[in-house]
């Protein structure tokens, strides 16, 4: 019967002219039936067909996205503020030490934030350290590690350390190539750190020297901002001074190069011997052994 059905649906089917877009029949969600194989002839001419769709995502899917969207913005490390107090005091401790008691010094900290993906177990006992390699100030580091806890965390908390103290300013802008005068500097409080190199304090070591680069007023003068000075010539003769642990030790020499401020200079000793120094003023030149 099966047979002759089909046969019959085969001869009154109607009939495809030219190419037609052909979409799959929908599926039967409740499976084949005796009733519908009986009345299959009465379904194939007007067989139900599934047109594509737009996917729709699932609900659950949508939802657990946006939870965990919401999750990663709104989450903070968990650090607690005694920590980064303590943070900063080491912070302001370390600045201290390595500026000196050169002149009277102010020391702001500011206590940056850690990755905010980041979550820290509790901890009982925290230690404070200055990794290897950081600034005492400007922008750098402070270490923080767990020693008394369930998980051994060590983590670096970034910090911004500024230096206030007094020293020498323009008052005026002043271009480069021009000789510092007396009235050309005053002093005030400034930020030592806002630059690697440190600030002139005493006009006496300013006064005459000849500016390398253009300079605003109000600028703090710093060994950057000066031409390098030329305390001799090559060939010249000059004072050696061996500088040891507890002793220092004076000669004679020959430089064997121009000795340019803040640059390294070979010098042939009484004996023969080569050194190398650095020049400090006219015609002397200090060696660290």
């Amino acid at each position: 019967m099966l047979a002759i059905l089909g046969r019959r649906h085969a001869l009154h089917g109607p009939k495809r002219t030219g190419m037609q877009p052909h979409f799959p029949a929908c599926p039967d969600e409740r499976g084949p039936t005796l009733a519908s194989v009986k009345n299959l002839h009465h379904r194939t001419t007007r067989m139900k067909t599934c047109t594509p769709s737009r996917k729709r995502l699932p609900w659950r899917w949508l939802a657990a996205t946006a939870w965990l969207a919401f999750s990663s913005a709104s989450a903070q490390p968990t650090l607690d503020p005694a920590w980064t107090a303590m943070a900063q005091k080491a912070a302001q401790d370390a600045a201290r030490a390595a500026f000196g008691d050169r002149v009277p010094v102010r020391v702001e900290v500011e206590a940056g934030a850690l990755d905010p993906r980041l979550q820290l177990a509790p901890c009982a006992r925290v230690e404070v350290f200055l990794p290897p390699g950081q600034r005492a100030w400007g922008r750098t580091r402070i270490g923080l590690r767990c020693a008394q806890g369930t998980v051994a965390w060590r983590v670096t908390l970034p910090m911004n350390v500024k230096l206030w103290a007094p020293g020498l300013v323009l008052s005026a802008s002043l271009p480069a190539g021009t000789v510092l005068a007396p009235g050309h500097l005053k002093m005030a409080e400034v930020d030592w750190s806002e630059r690697d190199s440190p600030v002139l304090v005493h006009e006496p070591a300013a006064v005459g020297r000849t500016l390398g680069i253009t300079v605003s007023a109000g600028a703090a003068l710093r060994q950057e901002h000066l031409r390098k000075r030329q305390w001799f010539e090559s060939g010249d003769t000059v004072r050696l001074t061996a500088v040891g642990p507890g002793f220092s030790i004076q000669g004679e020499g020959v430089a064997l190069s121009a000795g340019i401020e803040g640059q390294s200079v070979r010098i042939r000793t009484e004996s023969g011997r080569l050194v190398t120094g650095t020049p400090t003023g006219v015609r002397q030149v200090e060696v660290t052994l």
